[in-house]
């Protein structure tokens, strides 16, 4: 099979578009079209559905994708074992995490003691950070309450206990703690499906019976904020991430000790790539636990 051929597939596939794909690995339109073309001409089959600008995979292309994402895998991690024999002198790490507070320190160790090595950061709700991960679009993830699962190793990173805040105008703004069953009819503004801290939130609700509405979602922990400032209802969050705002007033919650428990993780089958375990290293000398890794 011609390597190229496959690698612009794989652009396209990865990225959505020929447009997409060309820029993203640096390659004229016409040169991703050309070789996409030929491998479909070559084998006689179909792997695109082509939907204006936008291009889909069919069923054949998604059973490629998966293999090509393998594929090209396993060359990263040659070129990392290659880079390893040099003390990690050269290559890439690619991070994942569900917020940047618990991160950005392992990062800043990581970087001092490896200055020669890049380091990217994407940052997503723990269901996206993890989907990335599983999908080899990063090496090494940071996120909130992982459930066991043998393709991972994770290493418990922090606990921190979440808690309430409001508007400065709101009633119980005058407290300094709240109970769940004070919440109930409270308007909630929440964070998107798929964040750790709504679902544990949610959860502690269901089980006290609580119904709190929620009457905004938003995309991200400081969009939240400014709902939350803006008097629109009221926010949760875990103390390691509440930043200090005069708009704001914060709530302990109590008889409810909500804890959301961060790890760092990576695929099993990646842990002992010489890069990846450098980053655990240097995780574990930061983290709050010292229970040891788990599988």
């Amino acid at each position: 099979m011609n390597h190229a051929q496959l690698r612009s597939f794989y652009a396209v596939a990865r990225e959505g578009g020929f447009t997409a794909a060309a820029r993203a690995f640096n390659l004229t339109q016409p040169t991703i079209s050309g070789q996409v073309k030929a491998l479909e001409e070559t084998y006689g089959v179909r792997l695109f559905e082509r939907r204006g600008r936008r291009v889909e995979t069919t069923p054949l292309g998604e059973e490629l994708l998966d293999l090509a994402r393998r594929i090209f895998d396993l060359e990263d991690q040659a070129r990392d074992m290659l880079a390893a024999a040099r003390d990690l002198g050269h290559g890439s790490l690619r991070v994942g995490a569900d917020g940047p507070y618990h991160v950005i320190p392992a990062l800043a160790a990581f970087n001092q003691r490896y200055p020669g090595l890049n380091v990217s950061l994407k940052v997503g709700n723990s269901e996206e950070v993890l989907r990335d991960l599983l999908d080899y679009a990063c090496d090494v993830a940071v996120l909130a309450n992982l459930q066991e699962d043998p393709r991972l190793f994770a290493l418990p990173f922090r606990r921190d206990a979440l808690m309430i805040f409001v508007a400065n105008g709101h009633p119980l703004a005058r407290q300094t703690s709240v109970g769940l069953k004070e919440l109930d009819g409270q308007p909630m503004v929440m964070r998107e499906v798929g964040s750790a801290t709504r679902r544990i939130f949610e959860d502690a609700l269901h089980r006290s019976g609580v119904e709190a509405g929620v009457v905004m979602e938003m995309d991200g922990r400081e969009a939240v904020r400014e709902a939350v400032a803006a008097g629109l209802g009221l926010g949760v969050v875990s103390e390691a991430e509440y930043v200090a705002d005069n708009r704001l007033k914060a709530l302990g919650l109590d008889g409810a000790e909500l804890l959301m428990t961060e790890y760092v993780v990576c695929l099993a089958e990646r842990r002992k790539l010489r890069i990846v375990s450098a980053f655990f290293e240097i995780a574990g000398r930061l983290a709050q636990f010292r229970q040891g890794p788990n599988t």
